[in-house]
């Protein structure tokens, strides 16, 4: 099954086509790829609307109902892993109501839970749709230019939230939803549309920039994973007008990227420009390199002579959420020693602080305490919601899926490749939203279709340096 298809029974060619629906069929009908290009390409408005995370589950509906509607559906090589950590994944359900030692009673949620599974099948449509549209229908340009205008969209919302910190505003969606839910905070927060989150870690209110994603942090790993498909579809797959405004894309998010005081951010963008001059140096592709690297040093002395750099300083002169991660890392360890197999379910608040059992929440200081266990990164959500199975399991699919198609160098490639290959940082202090993780899957559906269509018609491997 993993390499191969899922098989129907036979159809007859005329019914066949019939069932393939209007995508591809006659003039007037919608385009091939038509519930991706709207759900990326349109995501400005969803967010606007309120949609936000929820419009990748609308336009999922359509991709499944396609992908049922095929005679065979194929699945990427390695997918057995992946179906089992999601049949895995429902196993703590039955564990959700425990409260495991040192978590406080009745902090699990079973909407989290909910959400993550609805997530978790969500990318898994993306995947297998872009992989079984093939790249005739719906090319490997198409994709890079989607995914790179969903950097752009990041971008402009980072100069938003820059800029225009306090902007938010109750959502149509949001206005629709009974006073109950509405009044939830962690819905509100997917909601309603907000430039920026503000914190107070400087010993001010710092802004920093979180549009149109729901979380400043969220914000940072989409961008993170989003640049090198501004670099594949822009700048090495588009014309004049296309390199231009990928320059100018990548110019005006240097602001964003400081004032978010993101420091996971900031590592991930240094390990892809080591990723970058890797591939460049294989590809014997000196002059390239050697240009990036003067760009590099340019664009970092610019920082070094503005106000930026009082800002970079800052930041790492107050690491405020160490000590708090490294209690709630340690907590979730814990936690999944008390069920390795299949883990809680879901997240739970930590009994206490860090310091102490005794420092908890409370009217006077409702931030003291009481950490959510597995939000400060997917690999202790993974500990504490799935067991040490289910998250070898995750990581697993995920290693297998870089290792195999490492020797793809094309520039979509690349970027796809590290799509894959960033998260393993990521996961020690971001957990991966909706997303994030189909920013991943695509890359996982654009790399399997590449190799499976160079073998079906027998050619040599895909050039360096090809698109």
């Amino acid at each position: 099954m993993s390499r191969g298809a899922v098989r129907a029974p036979t159809v007859p060619p005329t019914a066949r086509r019939a069932a393939a629906g209007p995508v591809g069929g006659p003039a007037g009908a919608l385009p091939p790829g038509w519930p991706l290009i709207a759900m990326v390409g349109g995501y400005p408005l969803w967010w606007a609307l309120g949609l936000g995370q929820f419009a990748f589950w609308l336009f999922a509906v359509p991709m499944a109902v396609e992908l049922v509607r095929r005679p065979a559906i194929r699945v990427p090589p390695g997918f057995a892993l992946w179906l089992l950590f999601l049949a895995w994944s429902l196993f703590g359900l039955a564990l959700v109501h425990l409260t495991p030692p040192d978590t406080m009673p009745g902090s699990a949620g079973y909407l989290g839970f909910a959400l993550r599974q609805v997530n978790y099948l969500v990318a898994t449509v993306v995947c297998l749709y872009i992989g079984n549209l093939g790249r005739s229908r719906l090319p490997d340009a198409t994709v890079a230019r989607l995914l790179a205008w969903l950097c752009a969209v990041t971008v402009a919302g980072g100069l938003l939230g820059t800029f225009a910190p306090h902007f938010s505003y109750p959502s149509p969606l949001e206005a629709l939803l009974p006073e109950g839910l509405a009044g939830d905070a962690y819905l509100r927060a997917l909601l309603r549309p907000t430039a920026a989150q503000t914190m107070d870690f400087l010993g001010y209110d710092a802004p920093r920039a979180s549009a149109p994603w729901e979380y400043t942090n969220t914000w940072a790993q989409n961008f993170s994973l989003l640049l090198a498909w501004l670099v594949a579809g822009w700048w090495c797959l588009g014309g004049t007008a296309l390199r231009w405004a990928a320059g100018i894309t990548a110019a005006l998010a240097l602001v964003p990227v400081v004032y978010s005081m993101n420091r996971g951010l900031w590592i991930a963008l240094a390990l892809a420009a080591a990723f970058a001059a890797h591939r460049l140096a294989r590809a014997g592709r000196v002059r390239t390199l050697l240009a990036t690297g003067c760009a590099a040093a340019l664009l970092a002395s610019a920082v070094a002579l503005s106000p930026l750099l009082d800002v970079v300083q800052a930041r790492l002169d107050n690491p405020h959420s160490d000590d708090g991660r490294e209690a709630a890392s340690a907590a979730a360890v814990r936690a999944s020693f008390g069920s390795p197999v299949v883990g809680w379910g879901s997240t739970r608040e930590m009994r206490g602080s860090g310091r102490s059992i005794a420092i908890g929440a409370s009217r006077d200081c409702p931030q003291c305490g009481n950490m959510v266990i597995g939000n400060n990164g997917q690999l202790w959500l993974m500990l504490i919601a799935n067991g040490w199975v289910g998250a070898a399991l995750f990581l697993g699919y995920f290693g297998y899926t870089a290792w195999r198609y490492r020797a793809d160098r094309s520039a979509v490639g690349s970027a796809a490749l590290l799509g894959l290959l960033l998260p393993f940082w990521f996961m020690f202090v971001y957990t991966t939203m909706l997303a994030a993780l189909i920013i991943t899957m695509a890359g996982v559906a654009v790399l399997w279709r590449r190799e499976r269509e160079t073998a079906r018609a027998g050619s040599p491997p895909v050039p360096r340096g090809a698109p």
